[in-house]
């Protein structure tokens, strides 16, 4: 099942423990590399520190907000060493803009649609200028359509651009 952005910013954290609200996970932390949710920024509840909470940490996402196990899960953003290089990176997606491999601008990042179980990043929402989202709306693109993602910019493949066919073959050729 895929869920938006929205449903992945500013949500409540809720410990099953204490059965209450342990914090706010206010921001995702993207690795760029592979477009997977990797942990989110988060503000405890009790001591107003800025943590991390890791998405292996997370039971489940469910309306009221994101499960973890207990108040432990959430820690210091400087003890995480293997996530280091990506907390360094400060990626962010949202408003980074989209080119094809022909360097034509398509727009902005205005949302994305990430995958529950894995928490990877499927698809990409790409809002144009003013005139041609008047003339041909919103482009969504999906993850194999990406290039290269950058700190500057996401490259995807052209999507006017023909492919290659394949020669159809007759179908009593198949029977044979």
């Amino acid at each position: 099942m895929l869920q938006l952005s929205q449903a992945l910013q500013n949500r409540p954290i809720m410990s099953l423990r204490t059965g209450g609200e342990i914090g706010i996970a206010y921001e995702p932390i993207i690795n760029p590399n592979n477009l997977k949710i990797e942990a989110w920024f988060c503000q405890d509840r009790f001591s107003k520190e800025k943590l991390v909470l890791l998405s292996q940490d997370v039971r489940d996402i469910i309306p009221q907000g994101i499960v973890v196990n207990d108040h432990d899960v959430l820690t210091e953003p400087d003890d995480l060493i293997r996530l280091q290089k990506v907390l360094k990176l400060e990626f962010t997606l949202l408003g980074k803009p989209v080119y094809t491999d022909h360097k034509k601008k398509l727009g902005k990042v205005s949302d994305y649609a990430a995958e529950m179980p894995t928490l990877f990043i499927q698809k990409l929402y790409i809002s144009q200028s003013i005139v041609k989202s008047l003339s041909g709306g919103n482009l969504s693109v999906d993850r194999n359509q990406i290039v290269e993602i950058t700190n500057r910019k996401v490259i995807v493949k052209d999507p006017l651009q023909p492919t290659k066919l394949q020669r159809a073959v007759p179908a009593a050729q198949l029977a044979q």
